[in-house]
């Protein structure tokens, strides 16, 4: 492979999807302040933060493409954070019960060796069903989502709150569009089934 691949993320579910391009890659933990800066917009800040991401590693590997992304939950125009405890988890999904919440995902691509990136924002529309205060409850007891954007997993249990997704790549919900990154990664020399190796 010409490349080398580093995922700037200690995500279990952001390398769990990256298995899925069946090519080996390393991953570190980027350490970036995720404050957003006043007045930014909830796609500056997942542009900024996942170009953050990347160049982070600048200084632990010498080349490689390194892969970004940063993830927001967006709710009539609010950033949703996340919950960290079961109150704050039952306000958010009370609010979300059948409405729609809009998760942007940054993703970028960085060349070290040639310090170039490419960066994307990749939106995905989630409607929730209408939930009783029991159902949410019952929810929150079962799967603690309390460290997730969104107090939801849609991985997990957390499919059963939703009446529809709405968007071009699922995994983006999850944490990384592989469509749009396997995209990204052709455009910096890597195509991902060309480099397949049994």
């Amino acid at each position: 492979m010409r490349h080398s691949l580093i995922l700037a993320s200690s995500s279990p579910f952001r390398q769990s999807l990256l298995q899925k391009f069946n090519l080996p890659f390393a991953s570190f933990s980027p350490d970036v302040d995720e404050t957003p800066i006043p007045n930014e917009s909830p796609r500056q800040l997942v542009m900024r933060l996942s170009v953050l991401k990347a160049r982070a590693a600048q200084g632990r590997f010498n080349e490689g493409l390194v892969i970004g992304s940063d993830q927001v939950a967006v709710f009539n125009g609010q950033i949703l954070g996340k919950p960290h405890n079961k109150e704050n988890a039952i306000k958010q999904l009370s609010l979300f019960s059948a409405n729609t919440v809009t998760f942007l995902t940054g993703l970028t691509v960085y060349d070290i060796s040639k310090d170039t990136l490419q960066t994307i924002v990749e939106p995905f529309e989630v409607t929730f069903r209408t939930l009783t205060s029991a159902q949410i409850s019952a929810y929150c007891d079962a799967e603690q989502p309390y460290n997730c954007a969104g107090s939801f997993k849609s991985e997990g249990l957390g499919i059963c709150l939703f009446e529809k997704l709405s968007g071009d790549d699922p995994n983006s919900l999850i944490g990384l569009p592989l469509i749009k990154l396997s995209q990204l990664l052709a455009e910096f020399g890597l195509d991902v089934l060309d480099n397949q190796t049994n």
